[in-house]
């Protein structure tokens, strides 16, 4: 049984992190899931485009943010985790 998430190759999640000029620190991670596809390249494995992770943070905000497996263009080029929704 694999305990570590990034043995399976899943990326580390942020303990915490900045948006908007706020620091969120991660408490809980409530659920994961993976956007999969099939292989551009021909082949009939399926690929995880995206990481997705429903987390709770120290201040009880519930957020939804993923994990971009392939970056969107040059300009995003170092921008691979993504704020989906805070509830």
């Amino acid at each position: 049984m694999l305990t570590d998430p990034m043995q399976s190759g899943a990326p580390g999640l942020p303990r915490k992190f900045i948006w908007r000029g706020k620091e969120f620190v991660v408490s809980e991670v409530v659920k994961t899931w993976s956007e999969r596809s099939p292989c551009k390249h021909g082949s009939r494995e399926l690929y995880s485009r995206k990481h997705w992770y429903e987390i709770t943070t120290t201040c009880g905000q519930v957020m939804r943010i993923y994990f971009e497996r392939q970056m969107r263009s040059a300009a995003t080029k170092h921008k691979r985790w993504w704020l989906y929704s805070i509830r």
